[in-house]
């Protein structure tokens, strides 16, 4: 799916001519990721440089980092009157499954992602899974929405036969570029590796934090399976 060639970089494959990031934390000042309009403006400097067309800026929404919807948007008309660039920006959320996503949906307060609002890029704790994952993923989809499953290489509580049940239910996986390198360490760069030969990926996305991560993702190591 993805050109993954052994001894290329992904900058030097061209994997990013014309790519678009489907997960990110570069709206700057409201979560964990960039703090700062001129970091941001830098990351994005940086997007133009090794081609990438599309960015979906995904911030956290969860108990702990409660964004607010309007507030995001005003957020993020910001980075687009201070950005001038070629890169298309475009505003979605990443939505922990805790309580607050379930009041939000039932509310249908949501960001979704994708042109067509479809979808949802969701993610849950790395160590345990949300109590009744299954349910909720169903509730999604009655809700008319795609269940979009952020970085699933880096729950530690999933096993192979998880995966194969989720994809069952028309779960889309969402890569991390950093995943396959050991960026995160060993066990997701594994799980990584098996998601990429089962071919259960869906869509990839940077996740990046800050601007010193751009180093580390146009330098990774593609690979072959």
């Amino acid at each position: 799916m993805w050109p993954f060639r052994k001894r290329q970089t992904l900058e030097a494959s061209g994997f990013f001519r014309g790519f678009t990031d489907w997960h990110c934390h570069i709206l700057p000042g409201v979560d964990d990721g960039v703090q700062t309009m001129d970091e941001a403006l830098r990351i994005l400097a940086e997007y133009e440089r090794l081609g990438i067309r599309e960015v979906w800026l995904t911030p956290h929404i969860m108990e702990d980092i409660p964004n607010e919807t309007q507030y995001l948007r005003q957020r993020f008309a910001e980075l687009q009157a201070a950005y001038k660039g070629n890169v298309t920006l475009r505003l979605a959320a990443e939505n922990m499954l805790d309580n607050l996503f379930e009041e939000r949906m039932e509310k249908n307060d949501l960001l979704p992602i994708g042109e067509e609002g479809k979808h949802l890029l969701v993610e849950t704790s790395y160590f345990n899974p949300p109590i009744g994952l299954r349910n909720i993923l169903l509730r999604i989809k009655s809700k008319g929405y795609h269940p979009l499953l952020a970085h699933p290489e880096r729950y530690l509580y999933m096993s192979e036969a998880d995966y194969r049940q989720l994809k069952d239910m028309r779960v889309m996986f969402q890569l991390n570029l950093l995943s396959p390198s050991g960026f995160y360490g060993k066990n997701v760069s594994r799980k990584a590796a098996w998601l990429l030969k089962q071919r259960m990926y869906d869509y990839a996305g940077t996740d990046l934090h800050q601007y010193a991560q751009i180093a580390a993702l146009a330098n990774a190591r593609s690979f072959t399976i």
